[in-house]
């Protein structure tokens, strides 16, 4: 391969010079912290989720730590969810000393599978943690029914998900209005939208929104922003234990302007997705992902199913020898030495397809500022790298 040859890379932020400014503007005011931008971004983005609360905190995995605590998850509960996803999702079960319960995915895509989460629950089950992965939503309808059926609230790991929507009752809505009980976002850099790091917990129950509130700043009873702006001294007082997972108003402020943004930067996303599909449809062997027809993927990430028998590891090299680079298939918890102790989390099902799904598919490049030049370098690498003659497992060969 040229050495001169350009790399395109899996993601890249939209970020530009409105974020600058918002920042610059935050800086000049002397109010850094969480403060008045982050009230406002909440307000924003309940505005544009359609949701009755919003509450920053600083990622997704804390906000997923406050969402389980909020439902009473505690030492000896179960909380069924996915393998398939990023570590934190477990992690923030096991955070509560609850025990992840892990279920595999379905057949086509890469989301929990409902009939084998209905199958997990015991009397222990706490909750059930479902994951829009990769931005695409889950069968959330068919879930929330199921904990309905079984007075088990549902919280959505939406990490992935701003601007995704469901079809709910014949509407289209987004994900984050409360279907289930409580929704997490992620601002990371990886996502459609970012701060730079960052979290959101949206729900229609005030207690809950309360609670985050509270637990998010050491459990302090009265917000700083209050006892700065009072005319008379107020003492703080510290009821229960609480946690460091605040947002500053510098990341609120340019999560503000990433909002505006972001009906342009979906609307790209997904003719970005749909001209892969098309190209990829003649690669033998390739499946390309696909919505269900009450879904709509803000296609955080474009997941590529590789034909039997590949070597994934040799694909992705060979694809990045040709300039594109990739990632392998989401990663499975109960794979890593973290959950090597049998105690640190029960099988609720098998997890082959989950296991097939990490080292049978790959990541491809997708971002709002791709040219057609760049579309085009990874298809033409795709079809280099698969289309003939598919690098095969060295068993296989």
């Amino acid at each position: 391969m040229s050495t001169s040859l350009k790399t395109v890379p899996v993601a890249r932020p939209v970020l530009d010079g409105r974020e600058v400014s918002a920042v610059s503007r935050v800086v000049l005011s002397g109010w850094v912290t969480q403060g008045p931008e982050v009230a406002a971004f909440e307000s924003e983005f309940a505005d544009l989720v359609g949701a009755p609360y919003a509450c920053a905190v600083s990622n997704c995995t804390t906000a997923l730590h406050l969402a389980l605590l909020a439902l009473g998850v505690s030492p000896g509960d179960e909380v069924i969810t996915a393998s398939h996803s990023f570590i934190a999702t477990a992690n923030a079960i096991r955070y509560c000393a609850a025990t992840p319960v892990f279920v595999d995915i379905e057949a086509q895509g890469f989301n929990i599978d409902p009939a084998l989460v209905e199958q997990a629950i015991t009397t222990k089950t706490k909750a059930i943690l479902c994951v829009h992965q990769l931005g695409m939503p889950c069968d959330l309808k068919t879930i929330v029914e199921i904990g309905r059926r079984h007075s088990i609230p549902v919280i959505e790991d939406a990490a992935c998900a701003i601007g995704s929507e469901i079809l709910w009752d014949g509407r289209w809505e987004k994900i984050g209005k409360p279907h289930g009980d409580i929704a997490c976002f992620s601002f990371h850099p990886r996502k459609v939208v970012t701060t730079g790091d960052g979290g959101m917990l949206t729900t229609a129950n005030p207690e809950y929104d309360r609670e985050f509130r509270l637990w998010r700043q050491h459990g302090m009873s009265v917000a700083d922003t209050v006892r700065h702006s009072s005319a008379k001294v107020i003492y703080e007082s510290y009821p229960e234990i609480g946690y460091n997972y605040r947002l500053t108003d510098l990341q609120a402020a340019i999560g503000r302007e990433q909002l505006q943004k972001l009906p342009a930067i979906i609307a790209r996303r997904r003719q970005i997705a749909a001209e892969y599909t098309a190209r990829l449809q003649e690669i033998p062997g390739v499946e390309t992902p696909a919505e269900p027809d009450w879904a709509r993927s803000n296609w955080q990430s474009y997941c590529l199913t590789l034909p039997a028998d590949c070597d994934q590891r040799q694909v992705m090299q060979d694809l990045l020898d040709r300039g594109v680079s990739t990632r392998r298939g989401i990663m499975n918890s109960h794979l890593e030495a973290a959950y090597g102790d049998p105690t640190s989390f029960r099988q609720g099902s098998s997890l082959v397809r989950s296991e097939h799904a990490q080292c049978g598919s790959i990541i491809l490049p997708l971002f709002t500022q791709m040219a057609e030049d760049d579309i085009s370098q990874v298809v033409d690498a795709l079809h280099a790298c698969l289309g003939s003659t598919p690098v095969m497992h060295a068993a296989a060969q």
